[in-house]
């Protein structure tokens, strides 16, 4: 029989009478602050969490994960074209950790209406475009069916463009194209329109047929601005990336443009140093709230061992070892953390879950780059983050329980 669990069974199931004033406002004062405490931990894991992801996979949307261009695309604004042909694209969709690889080509052009112009950048897409991205972010229309031969006029605009010029879905726009040649003209058809929050390519990018931006730039065949590549885990975007450099190298094609890779995270370091902050917010808020869950409890323990200073008398008259009272405190400690941890999770699991499925607490787009708070539950991560509060709370708690292994019997038989 194990007599410390058996005593603070006891204890623990005395304590829920209301004849004890003193403790049982401690319990819960106690039982509050780890479950506010840990509520807290799981709502800023969640929020946090969807943030990054969100925010990432827009970036990613755009970009791709990794690109190969010509070097000097990368490192400066001018646009070179590079070869990339089947027999490259499939050297490519062979490496280890690659998931899909796309071509693209880029145009800068200028949209005009009656009433206004913009100078936007247009993205050439063929047959191989993953759409999904912008599938999910369709506001209106349809995503016309892109490919890497025809000529096709259809275009996808952001809601922010299409505003600006005061269009819509199945409208008609003239795009005028600068070049060595001189200025040429293209009347297009309006398919679809979406919207994703990412105010930086919102406002300048259109999708457009892959060969009709070939065309407009002057490229030879199978000359495009570069590939687009996405791997399968992001959290090894950088060994992948080491792989693609390494296929790819710093050889030339038949034109002379130099191969290069780059990945998103140096494309867009700003956003992404951004979002590398918010693991020191998360960091900070764990700290504290772990500190004010072990403050707590730590007091609550104190609270009860000073109300049970005759029982532990008692207990050390019939023999009781000091080891045996200790573990009885711990033992009853653990029974307050573990109800607190269940209140805790069905708080903070609940409200994310009201977050994810309602999106009720809105955020402003153009500084969010989302309308809503992301969530994303990762339940390993939540698991861990209670394993983890429970250790540090009863290993936080080992001093306390010391002070009811140094109470005297005889001094105790006199306490009040």
């Amino acid at each position: 029989m194990n007599l410390p669990l058996f005593l603070a069974r006891r204890i623990y199931a005395q304590n829920n009478d209301d004849r004890r004033k003193v403790s049982k406002p401690a319990i819960r004062i106690a039982t509050a602050g780890v479950a506010i405490g840990l509520a807290v931990m799981i709502i800023s894991l969640c929020v946090v969490l969807g943030f990054k992801h969100t925010i990432r996979d827009k970036v990613a949307g755009f970009g791709s994960h990794v690109q190969v261009a010509d070097f000097y695309t990368l490192q400066s604004v001018a646009d070179r074209p590079i070869l990339v042909n089947d027999s490259l694209i499939k050297k490519l969709q062979g490496i280890k950790g690659v998931k899909h690889v796309q071509r693209f080509a880029m145009k800068q052009g200028i949209l005009k209406t009656d009433d206004d112009f913009l100078g936007v950048c247009f993205k050439g897409v063929g047959e191989d475009f993953d759409s999904t991205f912008i599938h999910d972010n369709m506001v209106e229309g349809h995503i016309p069916t892109f490919n890497d031969n025809g000529a096709r006029n259809d275009i996808l605009l952001s809601k922010s463009i299409a505003t600006r010029l005061k269009v819509k879905t199945g409208d008609r726009i003239f795009a005028y194209f600068l070049g060595e040649s001189g200025a040429r003209t293209r009347r297009l058809n309006i398919a679809g329109i979406y919207e994703t929050s990412l105010s930086h390519y919102d406002d300048i990018t259109c999708f457009c047929n892959l060969a009709t931006a070939v065309r407009l730039n002057g490229w030879e065949p199978g000359q495009v601005s570069g590939a687009e590549i996405t791997v399968d885990d992001f959290g090894s975007l950088d060994e992948t990336a080491e792989k693609i450099a390494a296929s790819v190298g710093n050889g030339q094609d038949k034109y002379g443009s130099t191969y290069c890779t780059m990945t998103i995270r140096q494309v867009m370091p700003q956003i992404f140093s951004w979002l590398d902050l918010l693991d020191l917010n998360v960091w900070i808020i764990l700290a504290i709230m772990t500190a004010v869950a072990v403050v707590t409890m730590a007091s609550g323990l104190l609270i009860i061992i000073l109300e049970r200073t005759q029982m532990i008398g008692i207990l050390k008259a019939l023999g009781a070892r000091n080891d045996t009272v200790r573990h009885t405190f711990l033992w009853f400690a653990s029974f307050i953390i573990g109800r607190a941890l269940i209140i805790g999770n069905v708080i903070g699991l609940g409200i994310m879950l009201i977050q994810k499925y309602t999106g009720i607490v809105r955020l402003d787009p153009k500084t969010y780059y989302t309308d809503t708070v992301p969530v994303e539950i990762n339940m390993p991560l939540i698991v861990a983050l209670n394993i983890a509060t429970l250790a540090v709370a009863m290993t936080a708690l080992i001093a306390p329980s010391y002070l009811a292994a140094k109470i005297k019997p005889a001094k105790s038989m006199r306490y009040e």
